[in-house]
């Protein structure tokens, strides 16, 4: 028996109705109506056709747990279907399924195209050599098989989770407006779609995963995305930062895709329309647009404090007495707003938008308006401008104001900026011994708030410095070289290489919350040595250099994006302790800076490192080597 159960619950959404048909002794079809989450309130129709190798012997189904006598069709409520063969104890039954958000003749249309035979050893064989093509982008040589094999698991990671909705004609759903509509993305003189329409969960903090993995190894699917989310915007009025099933969730906070689109257009990547999608970003970063919106916030647009952070430089925590949405957390929104306003800053100066530059540039120096030199963290403001002040309210406490978050993480939050944080601060020296510190305090809890994100809820968990288990934390290790003492980035990088992302057990994967390939980009760029702080929303991207774990790394550069064929980056006398630049070869020349222009990698070259025990604390430690920020 093959059983249909439109009963029952897939992940957080219900399943509220069904419909089975018999279409022939070889076929089913039928539909199921996912109900709608807390990001996605409406409910979501999946259309499937059902195909089997050889005819079943009978259709049956059942309602409320009731077996029933049916005849061809089965719908309604607490439904199912079953079809029933004879077998022997060896025989094998093949079934192959097509799905679509569209209709059952789309599902079954892109069954024909994808599936249109019953080899299943080929299915196998394609599947394997698809992702190998997809893996194979990295090659690493040297480390241990341990390491290899984490490492590619991190690589899959960064890649399975975004999925397709169109359809193989290019069909798709749109439930942006009051009712459902089917959509067609624009084909090419193929005949195919020009692009694949996507679902994601979120891009919040892309910027230090997806923006430098995806842009540099894979940028045919960063160009994909872009054009999709655009599409959303043609129907929808806004770009998202999460869409599910044709729907806006407004999930997390921010604008999120900001970045990720601005660092796409400065690295070259330009298959789309740049003054639409300028266009888009800027609407996003005004009332009415995402920065208005709290997390999960659907039918109001005031949780953002958007009105706030423009009047005021900041947005105040309270901001309401009411909660709008989820993470109305003025002082974490403050922070990430400033940075996504830098990053479109950068394309408004490239698209020639002078007065816009100077409004969000100016707009990213609202970080400052949070640091608190008597407490000597960023820190909440309440409507009238003041400090937070309540006595259980310290740098450690978790939530209210940040974004799952605290005070401690969050100070570091000024990725576009880190020069003008290190006078914040008080100097070179006063930045990175209290950024050290904060990490050996973190390691004494393996850098995370336990081995799972659900920890986070637990109090003994969340009074923590440094967290690699969410994205608020996963840029700090690298911040050291901004701020003189590279040997600090190269040795914590090491560090949190091995204990957070070097497991291979269930309960050690990834000690947090993976996000569908956020800590898998994230692991796997810690690997190879490779970050970029700004998520390359710089005029000139860069990358800064970190301690990669393999003695080779062989960077396959897509030709119909960059004109290089390879970036290899080598690391002589690398091994378990040697995890120490002493010195830098880019390209056959001197490089005595912690830092390279993403237009030299995409070129093709090599980075040689020679490693060592011990730190070369002059290596790339002096002002004028630090890689770039605002202030400079």
């Amino acid at each position: 028996h093959i059983l249909f159960d439109f009963t029952t619950v897939l992940g957080p959404s219900a399943t509220l109705e069904g419909t089975v048909e018999k279409v022939d002794d070889t076929e089913l079809q039928g539909f199921g109506v996912m109900d709608g989450t807390i990001r996605r309130l409406k409910p979501v129709t999946v259309y499937f056709v059902a195909q089997f190798d050889k005819p079943f012997e009978s259709f049956s189904g059942w309602r409320d747990g009731e077996l029933l006598e049916i005849d061809d069709t089965i719908e309604g409520e607490d439904i199912g279907a079953y079809v029933k063969f004879s077998t022997s104890e060896v025989e094998v039954t093949k079934m192959k399924v097509g799905i679509s958000y569209v209709s059952t003749e789309q599902a079954r249309l892109n069954l024909q195209q994808e599936l249109p035979h019953w080899d299943f050893d080929r299915i196998v064989q394609e599947s394997r050599n698809e992702w190998n093509q997809w893996l194979s982008r990295i090659e690493v040589e040297g480390g241990t098989k341990k390491q290899r094999q984490r490492f590619y698991t991190d690589l899959w990671k960064a890649l399975q989770g975004r999925r397709i909705v169109s359809d193989t004609n290019g069909k798709y759903l749109d439930m942006t407006g009051t009712e459902p509509r089917i959509g067609q993305i624009p084909l090419n003189e193929d005949g195919q779609p020009m692009f694949n329409h996507h679902n994601s969960d979120s891009f919040w903090g892309a910027q230090w995963s997806l923006n430098t993995l995806w842009h540099l190894v894979y940028p045919e699917v960063t160009e994909d995305f872009v054009n999709s989310m655009l599409l959303m915007y043609d129907d929808g009025g806004l770009i998202p930062r999460g869409p599910s099933g044709g729907n806006y969730t407004y999930v997390m906070t921010g604008a999120s895709a900001t970045p990720f689109i601005v660092s796409a257009w400065m690295k070259g990547i330009r298959g789309f329309d740049g003054e639409k999608a300028y266009e888009g970003m800027r609407k996003n970063h005004f009332p009415g647009g995402l920065m208005s919106k709290a997390g999960y916030e659907h039918d109001t647009f005031k949780g953002g404090g958007i009105e706030y952070y423009i009047e005021r430089g900041y947005i105040p925590y309270p901001l309401y007495k009411e909660e709008y949405g989820f993470h109305q957390a003025g002082a974490g929104q403050t922070l990430e707003y400033a940075y996504q306003d830098w990053a479109l800053s950068q394309l408004a100066y490239a698209l020639d938008k002078e007065e816009d530059y100077e409004l969000f540039a100016r707009r990213a120096g609202n970080y400052q308006n949070l640091w608190n030199p008597d407490k000597g963290w960023m820190w909440p403001r309440d409507r009238q401008g003041n400090w937070n002040e309540e006595d259980a309210f310290d740098h450690l406490t978790y939530g209210g104001p940040w974004v799952e978050s605290n005070a401690a993480q969050y100070t570091w939050w000024v990725p576009h900026d880190l020069q003008g944080l290190v006078e914040l601060i008080g100097g070179r020296d006063k930045f990175t011994d209290k950024l050290n510190a904060s990490f050996e305090n973190a390691q004494k809890h393996s850098f995370t708030s336990g081995v799972a994100h659900a920890m986070e809820t637990l109090e003994d968990y969340r009074r923590v410095y440094i967290n690699y288990g969410n994205q608020q934390s996963m840029q700090t290790a690298w911040l050291f070289n901004y701020s003189g003492a590279p040997w600090l980035t190269q040795y914590w990088t090491r560090q949190i290489a091995e204990e957070v992302y070097g497991h291979l057990t269930y309960n050690r994967g990834y000690s947090g919350d993976e996000d569908q390939g956020l800590m898998g980009s994230l692991a796997a760029l810690i690997k190879i040595g490779l970050f970029s702080v700004d998520g390359g929303v710089n005029r000139e991207p860069f990358y800064e250099i970190g301690s990669p774990i393999f003695d080779k790394i062989t960077i396959h550069l897509d030709q119909n994006y960059y004109s290089g064929d390879t970036f290899v980056i080598r690391a002589d006398n690398n091994g378990p302790e040697n995890y120490y630049i002493q010195s830098a070869e880019l390209n056959g020349e001197e490089l005595d800076r912690p830092w390279m222009l993403h237009d030299v990698v995409v070129n093709g070259g090599e980075l040689h490192l020679k490693m060592g025990s011990e730190p070369n604390k002059e290596w790339g430690s002096h002002p004028d080597q630090a890689p770039p920020s605002r202030s400079q």
